[in-house]
Order: structure tokens, then sequence, then C-alpha cells
């Protein structure tokens, strides 16, 4: 995902060297910046086993029509929440309070949970009828078997963010005393992102009279913006790109949110550092001042000194001649994912699959597209049923376009762009992720394996749908996923149709199955830090592509679907601010 810093790509990565990025700290759609990679950021928290990639999400939680368990006065209702894991336990996140002699409840006490925009994350709410003689109990010391059961309702935490009001209404069901199922009432949840402020600030940094560190050039000097902990330490939150050769620099625009300074009194620590390719940076000098410290800098066009330890004492601080200046000072309002999933933003997922002979003959079960009589999926398969069984909840027509490439018609040649649902004309559409499953097996029927692996002409057709898109409104973001299993021939114009597509709408997930060598993938994928070019020398606006090898994921902690989809909530906050496009709500 993007981190947190505006557009560090296309210099060197100032600090660390991960190949990943992610979100800062658990604010997820809060924090993120319209920016490139930080992997300061990302390597603080994973080192310390942090999950990146979540914002906070209240439940807040009302019922009516509720079945009445009491003889004398109505029921006495309570709610609990549970998150159903993959294996299909439940794992309890919350009780309501109890609210007394109540058939239409509306419940004070909220729900928190972790949403998480790259896997599905199924709530089970669970309605009971406490009994009197346990009022006096906190609900959390509560036996639910010594409670009357009045029904359970399910669904999904994205199907309730995607909402316009961030509102869906359950239907509780129950069993009767024949066993069958009876409606017990409805459930009203509603999500709400525990969001402190979305005030954000660009600023543009310039450093004066910086020492030199190197002995046969200048420095390459680049600035790491830090949060002091109550423990008194501090991490880092931001950082610019790197300037080669420079003691004067002026860096590109960096992005601070309220989520990183919390307020705009709290001190930060800035600290320059010379570049070094082995990953020891020389300190050059540091500095602690508040977002409100920076205002005044750039109002009074001043600068402040920076300062190292001394050499003879290193409690004692010696003030360099070296300062930093602050050019421009904007705050701004910095608008989340969920603000524009929840007022009506759609992801409209789109699929390309690979038919090229390198996968092996569909009829043996060594082959890539090997279909298991059991029902075992192939990485194909398992690809599609993942990712698209994330954004799915995101399109709200499930209508999604599928192609494949590589493939020998029964009509004739071969073809780098053909509908998967067999379809001569322009109806590339199938309806919901099982319908890309049963055309991708349908298909495998009547395409003969072939090659070679191209990507441009899916990528051009994918392009030129969001293009026409964007041309009839600005609500639709397009995620194009590809699954190959080859080395590509058409390298550069692959990096064409990339560049080209960058300025729109779309993201494209690339997943390599098999065991090929998948460098090729990894330069397509930005997260080196360096933006493709085309053969024109024009360089992309923004990167577009997570590419992820099967291999590396399966057996792992993380899913596919985790791994492909991390930065995706970034690369469209990108889109969208570096367009000014708002939250409908916003306008």
């Amino acid at each position: 995902m993007g981190g947190l810093c505006s557009d560090l790509k296309g210099g060197r990565q100032g600090v660390g060297n991960s190949q990943h990025t992610a979100f800062a700290s658990n604010q997820r759609g809060a924090g993120v910046n319209a920016g490139g990679p930080n992997d300061a950021v990302d390597n603080f928290f994973r080192s310390r086993g942090v999950p990146t990639l979540y914002t906070q999400i209240e439940l807040s939680i009302s019922a009516s029509k509720l079945r009445d368990m009491d003889i004398l006065s109505k029921s006495d209702p309570m709610v609990v929440a549970y998150v159903k894991k993959r294996d299909g336990q439940l794992e309890e996140i919350g009780r309501t309070e109890v609210i007394m002699n109540t058939l239409n409840p509306i419940w004070v006490q909220k729900v928190s949970i972790a949403y998480q925009f790259e896997i599905v994350q199924p709530l089970v709410f669970h309605v009971f009828d406490v009994d009197t003689k346990y009022h006096n109990i906190p609900v959390k010391s509560l036996k639910l078997n010594e409670q009357d059961f009045l029904g359970e309702a399910n669904c999904v935490l994205s199907e309730i963010v995607t909402k316009h009001n961030n509102s869906l209404t359950l239907h509780i069901q129950g069993k009767n005393a024949h066993g069958g199922i009876r409606n017990m009432g409805t459930l009203t949840v509603h999500a709400e992102e525990t969001v402190v402020s979305r005030l954000a600030v660009d600023m543009t940094f310039h450093c004066s009279k910086l020492e030199n560190k190197d002995h046969f050039s200048k420095s390459d000097p680049f600035l790491r913006i830090s949060k002091i902990v109550e423990s008194g330490g501090y991490f880092p939150i931001c950082k610019t790109e790197v300037i080669e050769n420079n003691l004067d620099p002026t860096w590109k625009p960096v992005c601070l949110t309220a989520q990183h300074f919390i307020s705009k009194d709290n001190p930060l620590i800035i600290e320059c550092f010379d570049f070094d390719n082995s990953g020891n940076h020389q300190l050059i000098g540091k500095l602690q001042k508040s977002v409100a410290d920076l205002e005044m800098l750039c109002q009074s066009k001043t600068g402040a000194n920076f300062h190292v330890p001394s050499s003879h004492r290193p409690d004692n601080m010696k003030v360099l001649k070296s300062q930093l200046h602050v050019q421009m000072y904007r705050e701004k309002t910095q608008y989340t994912f969920l603000d524009y999933i929840s007022s009506g933003f759609e992801l409209n997922f789109m699929v390309a699959v690979d038919f090229t002979a390198s996968n092996g003959n569909p009829s043996y079960p060594d082959s890539l597209h090997y279909i298991d009589p059991s029902g075992r999926f192939n990485s194909y398969q398992q690809a599609i049923h993942e990712v698209g069984g994330v954004i799915q909840f995101y399109d709200t027509d499930k209508s999604f376009p599928t192609w494949g490439f590589g493939g020998k018609l029964a009509s004739g040649g071969v073809s780098h762009c053909f509908n998967l649902n067999g379809s001569p004309n322009m109806s590339e559409q199938v309806e919901g992720v099982n319908g890309i499953l049963a055309a991708y097996s349908s298909v495998l029927q009547t395409v003969t394996l072939a090659g070679p692996t191209v990507f441009g002409p899916v990528i051009n057709t994918a392009a030129q749908i969001a293009g026409q898109s964007l041309a009839l409104n600005q609500n639709k973001y397009f995620v194009l996923l590809i699954i190959t299993d080859g080395v590509l021939t058409d390298l550069q114009e692959t990096k064409n149709a990339l560049v080209r597509a960058s300025d729109l709408p779309l993201s494209i997930l690339i997943v390599g199955v098999g065991g090929a060598d998948f460098k090729q993938m990894e330069v397509l994928d930005g997260d080196n830090g360096k933006r493709l070019e085309s053969d024109t020398g024009r360089v992309a606006t923004r990167d577009i592509v997570q590419f992820v090898p099967m291999r590396d994921v399966q057996g792992g902690q993380i899913s596919v679907v985790q791994a492909l989809l991390e930065e995706l909530p970034s690369q469209f906050l990108t889109y969208m601010r570096s367009r000014d496009i708002k939250p409908r709500f916003a306008d």
C-alpha cells in the first residue's frame, strides 16, 4: 500500500529496503496518504508483529419486533457479536448491555472490530433474553447457556460499510418448536470508522548549509519524521525521497495526517540523513518541532537549526549551521477509503486468465489447469475465488468482465484477449464469482493452449472500459486480476500499456502460478520505488500493479488475497486525491 509521504517514487528509498509497503499504525483508511511506499513504517510494525492493514470500526446495534420470551413483561435483550473464522469457529468480539423490558431495543454499548479490506469478515450476532436474576452481573460474566436464545443474524462486514448510510438491517432467525426456521424480528447494524480527525497537512521542506558527509561528492540527503511515544522513544511516520549530491535540497511535498501527530502541539523528531546504499545512513542533524512550530517557520520564513550529539559529551547537543525551512504549509481534509466506499464509490472486478501451453495439458493432473474431480481448486480457481470473494461486495451488480489470453480458439487462430464466457461479441461479462469459475471450467473444453504470453491486449481492453466509464461518471474504480504461469514476451508493450493506464481509475493484480521465473513481473510492480517508463520516455503517473507469486504464499500465514490486495486501497486513494475527487457527501 501506499506510504505516508507524498510521491516517494522516482527517488531512492530513504530508509530500509523492504519490498512491501503498508498502511501506518491501525488507522488504515484515515492514515494513508496519496503517495508511494514507506518501508520505515512498514518495517517498524512488521518487526513488532503488529497488524498494519486495518482501521478500527465501531458497530452500533438496534433491533425491532423481537420475540417476547417473558410472561409478565417484555424480554430483556442483549446481543453478543462474533467473527466467524476460516475454520468455522466463532470468536466473540463484544457484547451490548442488557436493556430491560423492550422488544425494540437500541443498545448504547458499541462493538469494536478491526476492518480489513483484503479479507472477508463474516459476522454473527446472537440475541439473548437475559433472565432477571442475572441483571446485577456484568454482561461479560454472563453464562450464555443460562439465557434464553432469541435468534441469530448473519452478514459480512463489507456489506455494512458499502451501504450509503453504513447501516444494514438483518433478519433474526430462530428455530420454532418443530425445528423449522422462524423470523424473530430484525437487527440493524451501523458501522462508524473511529477516525480522530480528517485533518491533513501538506508541507514542502528545504534545507540549507547541510554538512557534507561524502569524501568525493556531496551528501545525498533525505528527511525522516518520527512520532514520540509515551515510553520516550520514537518511531518513523514519514520520510522524503533521496536527493543526490545536494547540500541545499528541496524535497517533494510530504503529507502528515492527524492520526500521525494527534495534536498540532505534539513534538515530532525530524532527522536529516546522508543516504548510503548499504543502509547505514549517516546522521547529518536532527531537531524537535511540532506541526504548529513548522507552521510558524513557514509563516515567518525563518529556519530552525539542526543539532547533533557533541563528540566530547554525547549527552550535550551541538548546534549546527545547517537549517530546516518550511517553504509551503497547507492544511486540508483527507478523506478515507471508507468515506468513498460508503458514499457510493464501487470497485469493479475484471479477470484475465493465461491459456498458454506452458500450463500443461488440462487433462493431466500435473497441469496448472487441471480440474480436480474432487472439487479441490487449482491455482487459477483459488485466485479467482479468493480475490473475487472479497471484491464482489464492493460491486453492486456483480457482473464481471472476464477474458482469456494465449489460447487458440475453435474458430481459428491464437487470441490474446477473448471472452471467457465463449461469446464472440462484446458481451464479456459473467454473473458473480461462481459465474467466472464456471466460464473458466467450460472454456477449457473448447480452447487449445497455445502462446506466447502477452499482457498488452487485455490491459488495453481493461483500460478502455475504465476510460469509457470515466467519461460517464467518477464513482467507479476498476480492478483487473491477471493470473499467469509464464514469462512475458511483450514486456515493453506491457509497460507502455501500464503507463497509459496509470492515468485511469484502474489497478492491476497479477498472480504468478507454477514454478516460472517471475522477475519480469517484479519489474512491473512498482514496490522497488522506480516507476515504469514507456518506450517514448513517458513515466507512469502512479503505481497500479501488485504482483504475488502463488508459491510464496501457499502454506504461509498470509493468503493470496491479503498479499494481492494490500496496496489496493492506497492506489484507489492516490487516484481520487490526485484528481481532487471527493466522496459524494463532501460535495
